[in-house]
């Protein structure tokens, strides 16, 4: 972030300018002009929505160091974990604030949450719940919320292939323009929510962003929790992106499938440079039809020091958006493609060749490693040298 200063020295150079001009006695014009270049004149973005993306995150990078000075540009929330395998962190929204525990998805790319007592959530694991006892954030309580209409250029972006937000008959300044957007319809892997969207305040620790959009769901299918939700995903209408968030990190406790309260960490950066002490691994550019997705750069997997020799067309995601490695929160086990499980599988039968198989052990749903048994390293390798081990089971 560059600093104020020249800025301040440009703002006060002028307006010296301009009292000489105007104090002075002779014939010189009493108006100064002096031409102005854009400082977005390298490689602009070809998509307007990425480049006006850029320019948001930019601002609100330099908003928050001016009102912050010089404070760290870190920022810690608790990450709860639950009993069917998502993560949470609590969330304030509106005017006054109201809390809603939110699941961190990264493999999602909007922030939406229950918002009627009337919520109707059909198939889900929670059917039977009263849905008056659905935590909710009710529109009705708050001074801050507004409509988002069809005028915002939000409203006629695309958030996916399967989801298209415009007005249609709005064009110029018809009638139909001072409308509210269309709803929304969200499909996930196992069912989808749909409801309307608002701008609101967000309520983070010290910081307030005003003309959050945030998604306002009647109804949902599928859904394994009654909690809000919230996307991390690679688009700006995700929570880090209106944050002006640079890089996010977190740490997933271990524990048994319970909503244990011993919580980790999600780590929020404001900052352009690389932490000291972590390794580094690039993301690949995402396919067409996968905007939002987190692909990571692997080279490779090798077991105990063996490479496997992958076939590239397996870690790098295809045009149609097939393959690759995706890093996604809502999934709370890893899984490999057919080719690569049989080529993970055999190797790891021959280097573990001296014991005997347990087809019984295999058929549960946890594999607890035995402090007995020495179990080879199962590692990516990533680009850029970054190496990550993992755990079987």
């Amino acid at each position: 972030m560059a600093s104020s200063t020249p800025l301040l020295f440009s703002v006060f150079t002028l307006l010296s300018l301009l009292l000489l001009a105007s104090s002075s006695k002779d014939n010189t014009p009493a108006t100064i002009t002096i031409p102005l270049t854009s400082t977005f004149t390298k490689n602009p973005s070809t998509e307007p929505l990425l480049f006006l993306q850029h320019l948001a995150n930019a601002s609100l990078s330099r908003a928050y160091h001016l009102k912050h000075g010089k404070t760290s540009p870190l920022r810690q929330i608790s990450l709860f974990p639950h009993s069917y395998g998502g993560h949470s962190i609590s969330l304030s929204f509106g005017t006054p604030p109201q809390k809603l525990s939110f699941i961190v998805d990264t493999g999602s790319h909007v922030v939406w949450a229950p918002c009627t007592t009337r919520y109707k959530c059909t198939n889900c694991s929670f059917s039977d719940a009263d849905p008056k006892k659905v935590p909710i954030f009710n529109p009705e309580l708050s001074s801050s919320d507004k409509i988002f209409g069809c005028r915002d250029p939000k409203c006629v972006s695309i958030f996916s292939p399967d989801v298209h937000l415009g007005c249609p008959r709005c064009n110029g300044n018809s009638k139909n323009c001072s409308h509210a957007c269309p709803q929304y319809s969200l499909p996930y892997a196992i069912g989808e929510s749909s409801g309307y969207f608002l701008l609101e305040n967000l309520n983070f620790p010290g910081q307030t962003i005003h003309n959050f959009l945030v998604g306002c769901t009647t109804s949902s299918v599928g859904e394994v929790t009654s909690a809000a939700l919230a996307g991390f995903g690679r688009t700006m209408f995700s929570l880090p992106m209106q944050m002006g968030v640079k890089k996010f990190a977190y740490c997933l406790n271990s524990h048994d499938y319970d909503d244990t309260r011993n919580s980790s960490k999600l780590i929020l950066d404001y900052s352009d440079s690389e932490t000291k002490g972590l390794s580094y691994a690039p993301f690949l550019k995402n396919p067409p039809d996968s905007p939002f997705y987190y692909y990571l750069g692997v080279e490779d997997i090798t077991i105990d020091n063996k490479f496997l020799g992958i076939p590239s067309k397996y870690l790098a995601p295809g045009s149609d958006g097939s393959g690759g490695v995706v890093i996604d929160s809502g999934f709370w086990v890893g899984y490999m493609s057919g080719p690569v499980f049989k080529l993970a599988t055999n190797e790891l039968k021959r280097q573990m060749s001296k014991y005997r198989r347990s087809l019984e052990a295999e058929t549960q749903p946890q594999i607890h490693k035995n402090p007995r048994l020495n179990l080879p390293l199962y590692r990516w390798r990533n680009y850029g040298g970054a190496r990550k081990e993992l755990f079987w089971g």
